[in-house]
């Protein structure tokens, strides 16, 4: 097969061989050496997120520490015990204040805590701190489930949706007479979301999730619930401290550490994209001028054997172009300038043979169009039209004697029409004549629509001797009155208006009927518009009106502003008599 094809496609190849070996060592290098560079990303982004977990890892050893010196605080169990025992209200009242006091003393106004709430044997709430609620019963219940199965040690209840904080809780056994006797719990709601921000400032990245799993992996923290999603079940921690995963199609980097104290397990999510863009890019950067290099040297090669084989390709080009039928134009694209050689004596002989098959052509295309014009000569002649005009005629009179007023005006209108149809000798007649022939139409449709019909003149007597092309002005009435008066219920106005500007004439036919299609206007600039109708068409009458006086010369049409359209013939100022003095108007 590859002995078949073009030699210049042959040379192509063997030039893209070479240069494809050289780009695939050359990529195989750089794609290790970037392996090798993720990786070391990989292991520092580990390394910074073990670092950041024990700091969080000791701050929280310090709320566990603060939850311990709360609960073994001898004055709050000294106010406890005497609140179990105390009914005065008033009593009750300043002994609550004397312990919220003692909790502000201890470290209700730490940094990092919300704030510290101690519940008494009968449930009653004493808190104190920054920011202090009112915590739900469902998640008191909690808590008080959690505690009690400590048995007065910590507990650690992650952040809901009705509170972001998380809460260390314990119970308060009595130690002062060592009975062990609970006298409540406290709970301490802990600003997370600061510890976080404050110790990982340093891996805040544009969409990085932060995620805290406890040793029995359920989750106490993520900064993002709506990422929930990204982290499945079948994620297999390793000793590297990192992995690669795939969520809906794209990539995520994880690092994860797990702390020692709490031994809870510490891990950002971070996309792929976001962490790797600048080595993405220059990756894609190096491809794209390996690529461009590699198009640029085959661009060279297949101009240099382009010399050697151009001829022959011209040639083949002009027996293609002459078996999809391009007869005339075979040549068009193919460079004319033909070596000496023999490949230019078949180029100049295929020459001589093509004009002379075109000489062929002609001259039975001749006898052709002769032929075709002679069988129409002879469909007209099968169907006289005065034999109409005569008929219409005698309808005419004999409606006269009948006393049919109506059936005769009609006949008249039509006979007059179609006596102008019939009489095509004239290229050109006065204006005055051509609204001639749109009175005796409008009679004609007044008949058919009666009042619904209104139709008015504006013309300038001094514009009736104008020359204008014959039947030009009829067909856009026929338009109104089709696409017009007939979409609409009320009566419909048709106006004729001729003007005078700058050794022109416009010729304005307007209705307000329900407008035109915006894009009729740019097809009739641009010769594709088509008429659905079977008359002469707007665009039959545009292309003769440039044919007859070039192409500034033509038909606009312009819609109203509310409704309504405005077809402007213009046309240049011909006159034949100016003798003419009377003014049409009405």
């Amino acid at each position: 097969m590859f002995l078949n094809i073009r030699l210049k496609y042959k040379m192509v190849i063997l030039t893209s061989l070479v240069l494809l070996a050289f780009s695939i060592g050359g990529l195989s290098a750089l794609y290790y050496a970037y392996q090798l560079y993720n990786q070391e990303i990989y292991r520092q982004s580990a390394q910074s997120i073990q670092v950041s977990s024990n700091s969080i890892d000791a701050e929280l050893k310090k709320m566990e520490s603060l939850s311990y010196q709360v609960a073994t605080d001898a004055y709050v169990q000294s106010y406890l015990k005497q609140l179990q025992h105390i009914n005065n209200g008033y009593k009750q009242y300043i002994t609550g204040m004397e312990l919220r006091n003692r909790l502000l003393q201890i470290g209700a106004l730490n940094k990092y805590v919300s704030s510290i709430h101690v519940y008494d044997g009968n449930m009653r709430e004493y808190a104190s701190g920054n920011h202090t609620i009112n915590l739900l019963p469902s998640r008191l219940e909690t808590i008080q489930t959690m505690t009690n199965e400590q048995g007065g040690g910590i507990s650690w209840v992650p952040p809901s949706n009705e509170d972001t904080s998380l809460i260390a809780a314990r119970e308060v056994r009595d130690y002062l007479d060592f009975s062990l006797e609970k006298l409540g719990f406290i709970v301490i709601r802990i600003h997370i979301d600061d510890i976080i921000h404050d110790l990982t400032h340093n891996l805040a990245k544009e969409d990085t999730t932060f995620m805290i799993y406890n040793n029995q992996q359920k989750q106490m923290f993520i900064n993002d619930p709506q990422k929930n999603r990204i982290i499945g079940t079948d994620l297999h921690m390793n000793e590297k401290g990192y992995q690669m995963i795939k969520n809906a199609g794209e990539r995520y980097f994880v690092t994860y550490s797990e702390a020692s104290f709490l031994e809870w397990t510490y891990m950002i999510v971070t996309p792929y994209s976001n962490l790797f863009t600048v080595i993405t890019q220059a990756r894609t950067a190096v491809v794209v001028t390996y690529f461009g290099l590699f198009l640029f040297m085959i661009y060279l090669g297949s101009k240099f054997t382009g010399t050697i084989v151009d001829p022959i390709e011209s040639l083949n080009r002009k027996m293609q172009n002459v078996q999809i039928g391009d007869m005339d134009n075979y040549n068009k694209g193919v460079n004319e300038k033909y070596p000496t050689d023999e490949a230019g004596e078949m180029h100049r002989n295929f020459n001589k043979m093509m004009q002379h098959i075109n000489d062929l052509i002609d001259e039975n295309y001749k006898k052709q169009l002769i032929m075709k014009e002679s069988e129409f000569q002879t469909l007209q002649a099968q169907v006289n039209p005065h034999f109409l005009y005569n008929t219409l005629e005698s309808m005419n009179w004999s409606a006269k004697i009948a006393g049919q007023q109506r059936i005769s005006q009609m006949a008249e209108s039509l006979g007059y029409v179609l006596r102008a149809s019939i009489n095509m000798k004239e290229t050109y007649i006065s204006l005055k004549e051509e609204v001639a022939i749109v009175d005796h139409y409008i009679n004609i449709q007044r008949y058919r629509f009666e009042e619904r019909l209104q139709f008015q003149k504006l013309i300038p007597s001094h514009l009736l001797v104008s020359t204008v092309p014959k039947f030009i002005i009829q067909p856009i009435i026929e338009n109104a009155i089709r696409y017009g008066l007939q979409e609409m219920i009320e009566p419909c106005m048709i106006c004729l208006q001729v003007k005078e500007t700058q050794e022109r004439i416009q010729i304005m036919v307007s209705d307000n009927g329900p407008g035109i299609d915006p894009n009729i206007r740019s097809q009739l600039a641009t010769g594709t518009f088509r008429s659905k109708g079977t008359g002469i068409g707007l665009r039959n009458i545009h292309e003769r009106l440039n044919m007859l006086y070039g192409p500034p010369f033509g038909i606009d049409i312009v819609n109203g502003k509310h409704r309504g359209v405005t077809v402007t013939i213009t046309l240049p100022i011909e006159r034949r008599d100016e003798g003419v003095q009377s003014a049409v108007s009405r």
